[in-house]
């Protein structure tokens, strides 16, 4: 790999399921680097050892590959900037830090979290925005010493030049430019040694050779104190894009309180990875291709450029239509594999009953259902079929069965059958028809659907209509 080739990564900090809205940003960084032919990192951030799960990173990884977003570096990878777990990179960490601290760029904070809301609220009060007022910026070397050896651990912040502009260009938002006399110093290792991640996610990045990091813009404000910190270090940063976060219905960032499914559950509930990768590459990117398009398909059309720093909201109907479309793509034996209906069907007729239902299925069940509906017994009666068949009347269905039984039990035998002996045709004898067959107002196409549930099924089903119609005319004398 030379010196300019893009490399992004995607660093979670696994504390739970992945959901789509961290999803959206690992498929944004893995189509910005297939793109430009680069390489693809995953670090995962578990600094905070209390909340961090290793079976969640685990599980993380299983929903990557299942979408078939393969890393080039990290976990069960490796790569020349290994390791890629953070918490086994704290030497790294402490080098850095006594390089700052030695230049004068950091210092130790002994400030308690009581004391810090407290001055927070002094600065609200007052109007001000709140930020460190800088308390243990000046404790001399002996005042440090007396605070440790009262077994006060500090922190350690890192000293934030006064009266400077930190100028970057941010590949979504453009120019973007914050005043360092607003910034505040700010923590970069944690009372209990830890690192903070604004500083150990600027650190690895430089140390990994990260070009370029697509990132929600909740972030954007992390940006002016990350280059700060790689500047006092002798670092170089990332190209950063900072794009808007994906909404629920309510407004809120999206996540499991206002609707969001993890990857795991939208798997479990039969998505297809396609469905899901077509449908967040379009959250918050623009794609001249209207269509289905493979992973390779999906990282030639993407482009910084093309994201919106504006927030996207989920839409549910929008993801079900991809799903639609990757059913519809999909090779015949892929989708047996994943409907599992050779259990509901005569054995040999799965590949028949597939194209003839294939633009009416978008998750098992449904492929299950309407295996059911064809080969099972007489399916029940959706209302508005029941309706249909008693509009129609016992004399349609009656006559349609004697029509069967002399053999004319394939559908376009059965229909001109019964064109010729009741003066029926069109939606008044195709609408009963099928509520009789099917047992729904609405369906695949009812040739091949009815042509599959041979002679017996298909007089079966006319005489409960019969049947049916007639109970009906009773019950309304």
């Amino acid at each position: 790999m030379s010196d300019t080739t893009v490399k992004t990564r995607f660093a979670p900090s696994p504390t739970g399921a992945l959901h789509l809205g961290n999803l959206r940003t690992a498929l944004f960084n893995a189509l910005l680097a297939r793109s430009r032919g680069g390489h693809f990192v995953l670090r995962i951030e578990d600094t905070d050892r209390e909340r961090y799960r290793p079976e969640a990173a685990q599980a993380l990884m299983g929903d990557l590959r299942w979408l078939g977003l393969a890393w080039q570096e990290g976990p069960e990878v490796g790569g020349p900037a290994a390791p890629y777990h953070q918490h086994e990179r704290t030497a790294i960490y402490d080098a850095y830090y006594r390089q700052l601290e030695a230049e004068g760029w950091a210092y130790p904070c002994f400030c308690t979290e009581s004391e810090l809301e407290m001055a927070r609220r002094a600065q609200r009060a007052a109007g001000r925005p709140p930020r460190y007022p800088g308390t243990c910026a000046r404790l001399s070397a002996e005042e440090a010493a007396r605070k440790r050896a009262e077994g006060r651990a500090p922190a350690l912040r890192f000293r934030v030049p006064p009266g400077e502009e930190v100028r970057f260009t941010d590949t979504v938002h453009g120019e973007q430019r914050f005043a360092t006399d607003e910034i505040g110093d700010f923590v970069i290792r944690r009372a209990d040694g830890t690192a903070a991640y604004l500083f150990s996610n600027a650190v690895d990045d430089a140390l990994m050779g990260i070009t370029d990091v697509l990132r929600g813009d909740d972030h954007l404000t992390n940006t002016p104190r990350q280059l700060l910190v790689l500047r006092a270090l002798g670092l170089s940063g990332p190209r950063y894009g900072h794009m808007g976060l994906i909404t629920g219905d309510d407004g809120a960032p999206l996540s499991k309180r206002n609707g969001s499914r993890s990857v795991a559950e939208l798997e479990a509930a039969g998505y297809l990875p396609e469905a899901l990768l077509n449908y967040l590459a379009r959250v918050g990117h623009t794609y001249d291709e209207a269509g289905l398009l493979e992973l390779d398909g999906l990282a030639a059309g993407f482009a910084p450029a093309r994201v919106s720093a504006a927030p996207s909201r989920f839409d549910a109907d929008h993801l079900r239509h991809w799903q639609a479309e990757a059913v519809m793509a999909a090779d015949t034996q892929r989708l047996r594999d994943w409907l599992a209906i050779e259990a509901f069907i005569p054995p040999g007729y799965a590949d028949e009953l597939l194209n003839a239902v294939r633009a009416n299925i978008r998750f098992p069940e449904d492929g299950k259902e309407w295996a059911r509906r064809v080969f099972g017994p007489p399916p029940a009666l959706e209302p508005e079929a029941r309706a249909a068949i008693a509009e129609a009347g016992a004399e349609l269905f009656e006559t349609a069965v004697a029509a069967a039984e002399e053999g004319y039990n394939r559908f376009q035998g059965l229909r001109a059958a019964l064109q010729e002996r009741t003066g029926r045709k069109g939606k008044r004898l195709l609408m009963p028809l099928r509520a009789a067959l099917t047992g729904r107002c609405s369906g695949p196409e009812l040739q091949p659907i009815v042509d599959l549930m041979g002679g017996e099924r298909v007089v079966e089903r006319l005489r409960r209509a019969a049947e049916v119609a007639a109970e009906d005319r009773a019950q309304e004398e």
